[in-house]
């Protein structure tokens, strides 16, 4: 059976992302690696081959600071966490290893595995200290592949086991308060493990799993996913059982949602990018949507 052209395009992970403009000279991203909202709650962040792209306002702009190839993107209470290759004019190692800013992107420092590693896959938790990293080769800290986690920006790594766990994981994300929580997005499903990623078991009915965010009261998760050539928003609570609540998207059944990110703020207002690069902002928790951006091409 031939494959749906979505479902191609989301095995490949080219996760095309919105053209950005700022006033009247426009910044073109062409790859988009992760979703996030600054710790304040006023700006949305997206990371792509050019460096960061900043929706505050109402407005687009550039975020100060190197455009970095970044390949992933979190968001902790204090900072922001990365991973990728840099600019050609920095002179930090390729690729990156593990780097961290606390000026919102426009420095960053070196917290390990620079010239070593580049992390496609990391999570980091918005009130504790630990960030998950999912690791495609062995480095000088990590003498395996799979999912690792550190209690201490980068300096000691621990592997998890992820028994249970099925299917090519797309995405992690870890618990707002809780060191030990971690949700998994993948082929065969939505995974969550209360401790530290050893041993996971399925939320939810099995599917196509391509997003994953922990809600910011901890009792939640939004995922996404693509099934009989439709898109999916769903939000389920951490109980034995429950039952996972469909959100309504503004999507065509081509598109499908590749980020999801929540204001740490207003927990009200969720965020998604995706697949054909359009951009959505919601105030009621999914009721009604804002598009921000049109298959490349901001609103402002």
């Amino acid at each position: 059976m031939a494959q749906h052209p979505l479902r191609i395009a989301i095995l490949s992970l080219a996760l095309l992302t919105p053209t950005i403009a700022f006033a009247t000279q426009p910044v073109t991203l062409t790859h988009s690696y992760g979703l996030v909202y600054s710790a304040d709650g006023r700006q949305l962040i997206i990371t792509s081959d050019q460096g960061l792209a900043i929706h505050s306002g109402g407005r687009w702009s550039t975020a100060a600071g190197a455009a970095h190839e970044f390949k992933s993107l979190a968001a902790s209470r204090d900072a922001l966490i990365s991973s990728g290759h840099p600019a050609p004019e920095s002179n930090i190692a390729d690729p990156m290893g593990l780097i961290k800013s606390t000026d919102g992107g426009k420095t960053w420092r070196k917290l390990g595995l620079h010239g070593e590693s580049d992390f496609h896959t990391l999570a980091a938790s918005l009130r504790v200290n630990v960030v998950y990293a999912s690791n495609r080769q062995p480095n000088s800290r990590m003498g395996r592949t799979g999912i690792h986690y550190t209690l201490d920006n980068g300096v000691r790594w621990r592997r998890a086991e992820a028994k249970g766990l099925g299917g090519p994981i797309h995405q992690l994300a870890a618990h707002p308060s809780d060191p030990r929580m971690v949700a998994a997005a993948s082929d065969a499903g939505l995974y969550f493990s209360r401790n530290h990623a050893d041993t996971f078991h399925r939320l939810g009915d099995p599917g196509f799993v391509l997003a994953v965010s922990f809600d910011v009261d901890g009792e939640h998760v939004w995922f996404s996913g693509y099934s009989a050539e439709k898109p999916s928003l769903r939000r389920i609570r951490l109980t034995s059982g429950a039952t996972a609540d469909d959100v309504a998207l503004p999507l065509e059944d081509d598109d499908a949602v590749a980020r999801i990110a929540q204001n740490p703020v207003r927990s009200t207002e969720i965020a998604i990018a995706t697949f054909k690069r359009n951009v959505f902002v919601s105030h009621d928790l999914g009721k009604t949507w804002v598009q921000i951006a049109f298959a490349g091409t901001t609103t402002r």
